[in-house]
C-alpha cells in the first residue's frame, strides 16, 4: 500500500543511498529503502523526473551498474558451477574412501572374529590339558602310594627273612649241637638219639620249606616291584609330555 504523502526528496534520499552503495537502481530497491513504504507509481515518476533532472548521466551509471550484475551474475553462477563440480567429486573420492573404509572395517571385524575363535579354542585346549594333566596327577600319586605300599611291604618281607635265615642258622647251630651231643651220647642213647635227629631233620625241612615259600614270595614281590617302578616311569614320562 502507498504511503500517503511520500516526497520526493525521500525517495531522492534513498536513491542516493543505493547508488553510494553501487545497488541496483530500481523501484522495488528504492521502495525497500523507503522501509517497504509508498506507491510504485510514485517512485517511479520520481525516479524519472530525478534521472531527467541529472541528464542522463544516472541511466548510464545505471547501464553499467546492470552490466557489473550480470557480469556477477554470470560469475557467480560459473563459480557456482564449478563449485558443484568440486563437491561432487570430493562426495564421490569420499564415496570411494568410505567404501574402502567399511571394507577394512569389516576384513578387521572378520580377523578379531577368527582370532578370538583362536583363542576360545586354545582355552578350551588349555582347559582339557589342565584336566588330564590333574587326572594324570592323580594317577600318579595313587601309583606312588601303591609303591610306597609294595616297598614297605618287600621291606617287611625282607626282614621277616632275615629273622628266618637267623633262626634257620639258629636251628643249625643248635642242631650242630644236639649232633655233638647225640654223637657224645651215641653209645648210651642211640636210639633216643635217632629219634630226635627225625624230629630235627623233620623241623628243618618243614623250615626249608618255609623258607623257599618266603622266598618265592620276595621274589614274586621284587617282580611286582619291578613293574611298578617301570609303570612309575611311564607315567612320569607322560605327565612331563603332557
Amino acid at each position: 500500500m502507498a504511503r500517503t504523502g511520500l516526497y520526493k526528496s525521500e525517495v531522492k534520499k534513498a536513491r542516493e543511498s543505493l547508488l553510494a552503495q553501487s545497488k541496483y537502481l530500481s523501484v522495488d530497491a528504492v521502495r525497500v529503502e523507503l522501509g517497504n513504504t509508498g506507491s510504485k507509481t510514485t517512485i517511479h515518476k520520481y525516479l524519472k523526473e530525478l534521472e531527467e533532472e541529472d541528464g542522463g548521466a544516472t541511466r548510464h551509471k545505471v547501464d553499467i551498474s546492470e552490466a557489473l550484475q550480470n557480469l556477477i551474475s554470470r560469475l557467480s553462477s560459473q563459480l557456482q558451477d564449478e563449485a558443484n563440480v568440486q563437491v561432487n567429486e570430493i562426495r564421490a573420492e569420499s564415496t570411494v574412501k568410505d567404501q574402502q573404509h567399511a571394507e577394512q572395517l569389516l576384513a578387521l571385524h572378520t580377523e578379531i572374529e577368527a582370532l578370538g575363535n583362536r583363542v576360545r579354542l586354545s582355552e578350551s585346549t588349555l582347559l582339557q590339558e589342565k584336566s588330564s594333566h590333574h587326572e594324570t596327577h592323580i594317577a600318579l600319586q595313587k601309583e606312588t602310594i601303591a609303591r610306597h605300599t609294595l616297598t614297605q611291604q618287600v621291606a617287611d618281607l625282607n626282614d621277616r627273612l632275615a629273622e628266618n635265615e637267623a633262626h634257620r642258622q639258629s636251628l643249625e647251630e643248635k642242631h650242630q649241637h644236639a649232633r655233638d651231643a647225640l654223637e657224645h651220647y651215641r653209645q648210651s642213647v642211640k636210639e633216643q638219639r635217632e629219634q630226635d635227629q627225625r624230629r630235627h631233620e623233620l623241623q628243618i625241612q618243614q623250615l626249608q620249606a618255609e623258607l623257599r615259600q618266603v622266598q618265592q614270595t620276595v621274589i614274586i614281590k621284587q617282580d611286582e616291584s619291578t613293574k611298578l617302578n617301570q609303570e612309575s616311569t611311564r607315567l612320569a614320562a607322560d605327565l612331563s609330555h603332557a
